[in-house]
């Protein structure tokens, strides 16, 4: 049975579905009050409205939107630099994968003394021009299929 900080820890594992249901009616409420005032608030420890600018609701509610669809989520702050570890379970690869996506200078990376850190922004556009490589591959398939189902 997993302890306590594994069962919260949605970085590492998908939501459950009572998980992804809770969540899914925390965004609905907080898009429909964010609809009527613009401005949700929550109710602090001393019983006290606190108020959530723009901003922090809509990150909030994306998060919970990430939730709902049954991903595993986790925030980085913009500017991070990431262990080899974290980047590669972003991208959903190995270690060993994503060494050698540094070693062929796919990924930059900056040495910190044995160890290599990845800057979340060059993280995020590797990822971002794989995923672009990998759709038009998609579309260029169905495209042909098409025409093969078309003749």
């Amino acid at each position: 049975m997993p302890d306590a900080a594994e069962a919260v820890d949605l970085t590492r594992r998908s939501p459950t579905q009572d998980e992804m249901a809770c969540a899914a009616e925390a965004a609905t409420a907080l898009t429909r009050v964010r609809a009527v005032d613009g401005v949700p608030a929550i109710q602090g420890e001393d019983g006290e409205a606190v108020r959530l600018v723009p901003a922090v609701a809509d990150l909030v509610i994306n998060l919970l939107g990430g939730v709902a669809a049954g991903k595993a989520v986790t925030l980085v702050p913009a500017g991070a630099m990431l262990t080899t570890g974290q980047a590669a379970d972003i991208l959903n690869v190995s270690r060993p994968h994503l060494s050698k996506l540094l070693r062929d200078g796919e990924i930059p990376f900056i040495p910190v003394g044995s160890h290599r850190r990845v800057m979340h922004t060059d993280l995020m556009a590797y990822k971002n021009r794989r995923d672009a490589a990998r759709n038009a591959v998609l579309d260029e398939l169905a495209r042909l299929g098409q025409e093969y189902d078309a003749s």
